[in-house]
């Protein structure tokens, strides 16, 4: 099959499924669009008896954190031609070539794990997610599995998958250290929760072909991927995809051996891991081996918390990516919103690019009062070190923390609509509902009515990070208004910028 035949084959099947019997596993019923679930039709519905999902525990105090960074870094980050892996799809043959050979003289000599944790520390972030390994296959960890077969981009008479034999790892490099291992000691030391992300699919290893928009595609294509991967392909790939054998069976169960083994590196090399942010899916030939690798994971670590991706609701959390949901979602699951401080998640090197401190706070209160949390996405350049602006906006969100973090960390959603009044005033509770937080994300002046909430008969309320008692008054005609002092009226009286918190002894949640 040539090129221009596997397109005409995979635009024929781009909007049907090649796997209609499996339809009937498809509800998805966690209060996301399947947009966020990223759904997999393949995968049932009600995981198998044996499996089991992260204890209650596990999920609390994944709901307890709240606020972290989202950290991709890799070999992307040396050409930096724009987000993570993905410009890798359209590059000529040459470049391609060029760039899995970037490995070979990188030396990010200003990584400091220390440096790293700490200034996510000083940010107020509980947990930091960290890319073990994006689409492009490149380990930042020290793998000791092997790559044995890749394409070779400018072998004579055109692509042509060769045999190897590497890690295609960072210890291949010239700084050869295990990147995961100083951030995971550097964590563990400072009270940091963990999230690793992995990519199932890996363009590197040709034994993954044709998974995850895998720019070897195969004449099976459109039979072994579902539906929405088939449309990646056409709109990412088009004429950039090469047409090559399908696996062997052989290659098929190398493919699944060596992700489960890095996966179990993962778990078992760097202590306790909180999270696994697993990425993108394979396909239905390969679903009951994947689920093998869940049951294998849940043994080695029983409490990590698995990213849904690419194994549907066999998943502990959810990521909606670059939007805040409208609404406090019914979810049975918790979820973070994962949203870049620049442009994309990789490394920005325009100041300008960077959103703001304001940013930050008025979206990490907004997620909060919706039952959620906020990741940011900050990525290094290719020598190691965050941009001096990056760094200045987070630890901006840090200080705002430091006075409003009571009405953040460790709460809960109020029921119902109760989480929000207005545009500018979201609302946030204590777990033992004795306390309720109402955060203004605009300054209000001389008072404020709040319709919302009803603080007990003879309670004080008070605005965090002073120790001003704020008079109140409460009318079932018109709720409860609060009064502020004049001197509050000058900015560099309030405690804080960017939003205030109120703190309410209340009758109600």
């Amino acid at each position: 099959m040539n090129r221009r035949e596997f397109l005409a084959a995979t635009a024929a099947l781009a909007t049907t499924s090649a796997y209609p019997g499996l339809a009937q596993t498809t509800e998805l019923s966690h209060g996301f669009p399947a947009s966020v679930l990223r759904d997999v039709p393949y995968i049932e519905t009600t995981p198998v008896p044996e499996y089991h999902s992260a204890s209650a525990s596990a999920y609390d105090a994944f709901q307890d954190m709240k606020f972290g960074a989202r950290v991709h870094w890799g070999i992307y980050s040396i050409w930096h031609r724009g987000a993570e892996s993905w410009p890798f799809l359209p590059m000529s043959f040459e470049d391609r070539q060029a760039y899995n050979n970037l490995y070979k003289s990188w030396n990010p000599a200003g990584f400091n794990a220390d440096a790293w944790i700490g200034a996510f520390k000083e940010s107020g972030m509980k947990m930091f997610a960290f890319t073990t390994k994006h689409h492009e296959g490149f380990s930042m960890f020290d793998t000791r599995t092997r790559v044995k077969s890749r394409a070779n981009w400018t072998a004579p008479g055109g692509p042509a998958i060769e045999s190897c034999d590497l890690a295609y790892s960072i210890m291949e490099t010239p700084f050869r250290r295990d990147v995961v291992k100083e951030l995971c000691d550097a964590a563990h030391k400072s009270d940091i929760k963990i999230d690793l992300y992995f990519s199932h699919p890996d363009w590197y290893d040709a034994d993954f072909r044709p998974y995850g928009t895998n720019p070897l595609q195969i004449p099976s294509s459109a039979e072994w991927l579902i539906p929405a991967d088939v449309r990646s392909v056409q709109r990412r790939l088009g004429n950039h995809a090469v047409v090559v054998p399908d696996p062997t069976d052989a290659e098929v169960a190398r493919m699944m051996e060596r992700h489960r083994a890095q996966l179990v590196e993962l778990l078992t090399n760097y202590g306790k891991i909180d999270m696994i942010g697993l990425d993108i899916h394979l396909g239905p030939r390969v679903w009951p081996e994947l689920r093998k690798t869940l049951l294998k994971l849940r043994q080695i670590q029983p409490n990590v918390m698995l990213r849904n991706r690419g194994i549907g609701n066999y998943g502990d959390y959810f990521t909606p990516e670059r939007v805040v949901p409208g609404s406090k979602e019914a979810s049975d699951k918790p979820w973070f919103t994962i949203y870049p401080l620049g442009t994309d998640f990789s490394y920005e090197p325009d100041a300008s690019k960077y959103k703001g401190t304001a940013w930050i706070v008025h979206n990490l209160v907004d997620t909060v009062a919706k039952g959620g949390g906020l990741q940011i996405g900050v990525g290094p350049s290719a020598h190691g070190e965050f941009h001096p602006e990056a760094i200045r906006q987070m630890k901006g969100a840090g200080a705002w923390l430091k006075v409003n973090g009571e009405a953040i960390y460790t709460t809960r959603p109020r029921e119902g609509t109760l989480w929000s009044e207005g545009d500018t005033v979201r609302y946030t509770r204590s777990k033992d509902r004795r306390f309720v937080y109402g955060i203004l994300t605009e300054w209000p002046g001389t008072q404020v009515v709040l319709r919302a909430v009803q603080p007990k008969a003879g309670s004080k309320v008070t605005l965090l990070g002073s120790r001003a008692e704020l008079p109140w008054k409460f009318d079932s005609a018109h709720g409860t208004t609060i009064t502020f002092p004049e001197n509050l009226q000058k900015a560099d009286n309030r405690p804080c910028d960017y939003a205030w918190s109120f703190k309410f002894e209340t009758t109600a949640v």
